[in-house]
């Protein structure tokens, strides 16, 4: 493999559009960390070119799967929470090339979860969980007994991943072998739910139970980032204007629903705004903190 490495290695250096490189090796042929094949070649360059995002490509007998992006996507990935991988990949690649020290400052800076990036990544599971739980309890509701099961275990692992980062731990590695140390609660209800010998019906409505309870819980605290951007300025914020915001423009997440359950609990204001043309029928809901 190291005789793969240098070739691209020499591939790309003479490449001035390329800032870093990384290798990642496939630990064992069943691991899904990098789609299957041998090798992954990240590549982080100053073109952002979407026809040459993902490259399959065969040399020395092995398969190589090439990822090009740019810093902007990278650190996309980095905030977010839909590539779960790309920490393993930077925790566990091989630098070959690295201009500036680009790659290495960002892995050192990822591998130390600033607070920053703790805070989005808090809100954007929160999202997730708290939209997997809604969705399992109307699932019960309908009688849809799998798909409320399938929603409350996806709740549970967002969950998991909330209790991880708040531990300033990244919850992309290992989650449950994680959460045996980290929170052996949320563990035990995970075992509770996936081995008891209790009916399906019955293991689901224990784990809403306590979904329900952390989801009340944890609303202040894991949307602290929400909080402080509506506070940021004097005037109400509408829903487009949050949604384009630099700190969750990138976000995954549920901003109607977050917004509506901040509102009921009494976390923030629902101001009515008068649109600039003027119907005074149909008034725009927008947000703000409360004082």
């Amino acid at each position: 493999m190291e005789h793969i490495k240098q070739y691209f290695k020499q591939r790309f250096e003479h490449n001035e559009n390329v800032i870093s490189l990384a290798a990642i090796e496939n630990p064992f042929s069943y691991n899904p960390l990098i789609d299957g094949l041998d090798l992954l070649l990240l590549v982080i360059s100053t073109i952002d070119d979407p026809d040459r995002g993902i490259e399959h490509v065969s040399y020395g007998g092995e398969r190589i799967q090439i990822r090009t992006a740019s810093p902007a996507m990278l650190e996309h990935w980095t905030s977010g929470v839909e590539n779960r991988s790309i920490i393993q990949w930077l925790a566990q690649g091989e630098i070959l090339l690295d201009r500036d020290n680009y790659l290495t400052d960002l892995r050192d800076s990822l591998l130390s979860f600033p607070s920053s990036v703790r805070g989005q990544k808090e809100l954007a599971e929160f999202s997730n969980f708290i939209r997997t739980y809604l969705q399992a309890k109307q699932d019960l509701q309908d009688n849809n007994l799998l798909d409320a099961y399938t929603h409350i275990l996806a709740a549970l692992h967002h969950w998991a991943h909330i209790a991880l980062i708040e531990e300033g731990a990244h919850p992309e590695l290992t989650v449950w072998r994680q959460m045996r140390r980290f929170n052996p609660g949320i563990y035990k209800l995970y075992e509770e739910l996936t081995t008891s010998p209790e009916s399906l019906e019955k293991r689901v409505q224990l784990v809403l139970l306590a979904c329900e309870f952390s989801v009340m819980s944890k609303m202040k605290s894991c949307c602290e980032l929400l909080f402080t951007i509506l506070c940021s300025r004097e005037e109400p914020w509408s829903v487009m204007e949050l949604q384009h915001h630099p700190l969750l423009m990138g976000l995954h997440i549920d901003l109607s629903l977050l917004l509506q359950k901040l509102v009921k609990r009494g976390y923030i204001r629902e101001v009515a705004f008068m649109p600039l043309a003027g119907d005074t029928e149909a008034l725009e809901l927008r947000y703000h903190c409360v004082s």
